[in-house]
């Protein structure tokens, strides 16, 4: 244990005894425990994230530089989303998530963020007017997927990948209803587009379900096709006020 300061080992075992929630049965009381601890958090994020206002989700690498292009595409979509009215959410950590955060940031929009706690990996990005931080994959999902009217995905890795299916998954079962989701990297996803037309082949999945992703290199195309959707299903409503009772405060941005 020598050249191991106790601060830092004490903050490792509490990340550690997060993760043992999917390790199987445990005890009565740290099962009690564990839904106090992801019920507190889904409170937060509700609280926090309630009054940002209509949000769409970018998702992306957390591993792309800011010199790469991919970078500069997604601080585009950030700005447009901003121009559009809408909040940029993301998962808050750097590269594609830092750049579309930036993009509203800098531009006039509301940037916000759903971090999550890694034993290595990320940081969270300076881009973001409020953010909300969570030790559970699962319900930052959920909270990007909530608040969300549409989601931009780039080039990322598993995790892209997981949300991607996920969103997907949910539109297909109806859960969400058929919002748009927009690929962008035709390059990139060609594999992966190559292998969602073999489940169709295959009968896997329904060839109509192929209309639920949008692929394209085109920023203009992606924001029509998303203003398109949202002008057809939505209206303009008053937005609610907080309960400072309840120790809520709205947005400034």
């Amino acid at each position: 244990m020598t050249g191991v300061p106790k601060k830092q080992e004490v903050k490792r075992l509490r990340f550690n005894e997060d993760e043992h929630f999917l390790d199987g049965p445990s005890s009565r009381g740290k099962e009690f425990s564990f839904i106090w601890k992801a019920m507190f958090q889904f409170i937060r994020g509700f609280r926090t994230l309630h009054f940002v206002g209509p949000c769409i989700s970018v998702f992306g690498s957390a591993r792309i530089k800011s010199d790469d292009p991919r970078y500069s595409q997604a601080y585009e979509i950030g700005k447009r989303v901003a121009e559009m009215g809408f909040t940029v959410m993301t998962g808050g950590g750097p590269g594609i998530m830092e750049a579309a955060n930036k993009g509203a940031f800098e531009n006039g929009g509301t940037s916000v963020g759903c971090t999550i706690k890694l034993p290595k990996e990320q940081s969270s990005n300076p881009y973001m007017h409020t953010s909300v931080d969570f030790s559970y994959f699962f319900i930052r999902k959920v909270l990007l997927m909530k608040y969300s009217h549409a989601f931009v995905v780039l080039p990322g890795g598993f995790g892209t990948l997981d949300e991607l299916f996920e969103t997907l998954t949910l539109i297909q079962t109806g859960i969400l209803h058929n919002f748009p989701v927009v690929v962008l990297g035709t390059e990139y996803y060609d594999c992966l587009w190559i292998f969602i037309e073999k489940m169709i082949d295959e009968g896997t999945i329904d060839s109509k379900d192929l209309h639920l992703i949008k692929l394209t290199d085109d920023i203009d195309d992606a924001m029509n096709h998303i203003a398109n959707y949202i002008n057809a299903n939505y209206k303009i409503r008053k937005k609610p006020k907080a309960w400072w009772l309840l120790g809520e405060y709205s947005s400034k941005h």
